[in-house]
C-alpha cells in the first residue's frame, strides 16, 4: 500500500492473528533516511541495524543521517542517492539495509508469516531491495505493478549468494540493460543459513497467470489477482475507449480475469479488489481461491502509516457519504491509472496541484532512457515539463501528472519541507469498492483495528 502505508505494527498485528502481514517496500531507503533524521523516537531502527549483518555500513547509515532529538521542524530531509544503472556501493547497501530494517522490525515479536511488496515499475531498486528482505528473514516477496518474470531467477541467485545481472528496461533501447549487484557488498553473511522466501505475483489477467507460471525460472509460488477497483495502480484497461465523458479510466468485462483459467494454472491465489467484505470472502474461497488480499480497509485502521489528519478527514467523508474514489488516467508518472481519494488540501485538489513547484528529487518512478549520444538517461513525467521536454519526453503524457513519491511520503507524516515553510501535499489512493469500509464504519464508529477487520472479514467462514 503504498509507501509505509502498511506498517510495521500493521504487519505485526496482522501476523498475530495467523494472517501473512505485508510492509511496503516501496521508497524504503528514503522511509528509513528519514525517520532517522526525524530522531527515531522510539529506537526501533536503531535497534534494527544493530541487528544488520554488516555493522560498518550500519554506522555509515547512522553517521549520515541520524539526528538526536530530531531535525529542526523547518528544516529539510537530507535525501538518499537516487536510483541507477551504476549505484555506488553506498546507494546499495542503502537499499538492502532498509529493506532488512523494515522487515526485522515486522518479523519482532511475531511468530506469524511477515511478506514486503515491491514495484516492478521500480527495477532499479529491486535486486538490493530483495536481498535485505531475504536477510531478515522475510516470509513472502510480492510484486505488482508490471511482469516479473525475472523475480524467482533473482531470488535463487541471492539466495545462492551470487552476483547479479538484473535486465532493466531502457526507454529506445533494441535491448535491456543489466543493473549488477553484488550481494558480497554485505560482508559477514552467511548464505548457507538463508531461506527462500514464497514469491507471489500481482497480475490482472489469467492469461499473465499461465504467462509466469510456464517457465521455471518466471514460476512464482502462487498469484494475487487484482481486479479495477483495487486501490493504488491499476492495469491499464483493455478497451480501445477506456476514457469516461467524466474523464475517468473506465473498465469492462475484458478487464476481469477468468477465475477458471487461473485455476487450471495450478497455483494457489489470492483475489484483490472488491473483495473487502466477508460476503466476498466467502465468494473467493468458493471460487477456489486461497484466500484474499485487502488494502483499504488496513488503510484506514489505526495503525496504518497514514497521518492521523488525512485518516480523520477520509474517515468523516466515509461516514457522510461524501467520500469520491477517481480512477484518473495520468496521475501517475508509471503511464498506470491510479485511483484518488478526493481530498480538499491534498494534491487532488487543482489549486493545490496547480500551486506546486514540480519537482522530481526522490526519483523513484524515473525511467532510464537512451539518450541520442548512446548514453543512458533518466527522466520523470512529473519533473518540469521543460525538463521532461529536454529529455525528449513527450509533453502530453507529463500534462496533469502528480508526483506520488513527494505526496506519498507526505501522506505518511515524512512529507519534505521546502524553504522552511512550504510542505509537500499529500495525496491518498483507496480501492473504488467502498463497501466494506462503509460497513466497519457502521460497526466500529468510523474507526477500527487491524484485528477488527480480520474478524471482520472472516466472520462469514
Amino acid at each position: 500500500m503504498g509507501i509505509g502505508v502498511s506498517s510495521v505494527a500493521m504487519a505485526k498485528s496482522v501476523a498475530n492473528m495467523g494472517q501473512l502481514g505485508v510492509v511496503s517496500g516501496t521508497a524504503i531507503d528514503s522511509v528509513m533516511a528519514r525517520r532517522l533524521q526525524d530522531g527515531d523516537t522510539e529506537g526501533d531502527v536503531r535497534w534494527a541495524l544493530s541487528q544488520f549483518p554488516d555493522q560498518e555500513w550500519a554506522k555509515e547509515i547512522l553517521e549520515r543521517y541520524f539526528i538526536e532529538g530530531g531535525k529542526a521542524e523547518s528544516a529539510s530531509y537530507l535525501d538518499v542517492p537516487k536510483l541507477s544503472l551504476s549505484p555506488t556501493p553506498f546507494a546499495s547497501a542503502m537499499l538492502v539495509a532498509s529493506s532488512f530494517v523494515e522487515v526485522a522490525l515486522a518479523k519482532r515479536g511475531t511468530d506469524g508469516p511477515i511478506g514486503i511488496n515491491f514495484l516492478e515499475k521500480i527495477q532499479l531498486a529491486t535486486p538490493a531491495s530483495v536481498y535485505g528482505a531475504i536477510l531478515a528473514g522475510v516470509d513472502y516477496i510480492l510484486m505488482g505493478a508490471g511482469i516479473p518474470a525475472d523475480i524467482p531467477q533473482l531470488i535463487t541467485e541471492l539466495i545462492n549468494g551470487e552476483r547479479v545481472q538484473f535486465k532493466i528496461k531502457v526507454e529506445g533501447a533494441d535491448k535491456a540493460h543489466l543493473l549488477s549487484f553484488d550481494p558480497s557488498l554485505i560482508k559477514n553473511v552467511d548464505s548457507s543459513r538463508l531461506h527462500r522466501p514464497k514469491f507471489l505475483a500481482i497480475v490482472s489477467s489469467h492469461i499473465l497467470a499461465n504467462y509466469l507460471a510456464r517457465d521455471l525460472d518466471t514460476r512464482p509460488d502462487g498469484f494475487v489477482i487484482e481486479g479495477p477497483t483495487a486501490g493504488g495502480h491499476n492495469a491499464p484497461p483493455r478497451s480501445k475507449d477506456s476514457i469516461a465523458p467524466d474523464g475517468q479510466v473506465q473498465f469492462t468485462e475484458k478487464d476481469l480475469a477468468d477465475f477458471e483459467k487461473v485455476k487450471a494454472v495450478g497455483l494457489p491465489f489470492w483475489l484483490a479488489g472488491g473483495y473487502g467484505t466477508p460476503a466476498k470472502v466467502k465468494e473467493a474461497i468458493e471460487i477456489g481461491a486461497a484466500g484474499v488480499q485487502v488494502g483499504s480497509l488496513f488503510a484506514l485502521a489505526q495503525e496504518s502509516g497514514i497521518i492521523n489528519e488525512l485518516r480523520d478527514q477520509v474517515l468523516s467523508q466515509l461516514s457522510s457519504g461524501l467520500l469520491e474514489i477517481r480512477t484518473e488516467p495520468k496521475t501517475s508518472s508509471t503511464g498506470f491509472p491510479f485511483k484518488v481519494v478526493e481530498i480538499n488540501g491534498t494534491a487532488s485538489d487543482p489549486e493545490v496541484y496547480e500551486a506546486r513547484s514540480r519537482k522530481c528529487d526522490l526519483g523513484y518512478l524515473r525511467s532510464p532512457f537512451l539518450r541520442p549520444d548512446g548514453g543512458i538517461g533518466y527522466r520523470c513525467s512529473g519533473e518540469p515539463i521543460k525538463t521532461f521536454e529536454f529529455k525528449s519526453g513527450e509533453v502530453g503524457e507529463a500534462q496533469n501528472v502528480k508526483c506520488l513519491c513527494n505526496a506519498l511520503m507526505a501522506n505518511i507524516g515524512l512529507g519534505q519541507t521546502r524553504w522552511g515553510t512550504y510542505h509537500e501535499p499529500a495525496l491518498l489512493t483507496l480501492g473504488s469498492d467502498l463497501s466494506g469500509a462503509e460497513e466497519l464504519s457502521a460497526l466500529h464508529s468510523g474507526c477500527w483495528t487491524s484485528a477488527q477487520v480480520i474478524d471482520y472479514l472472516t466472520s462469514a467462514l
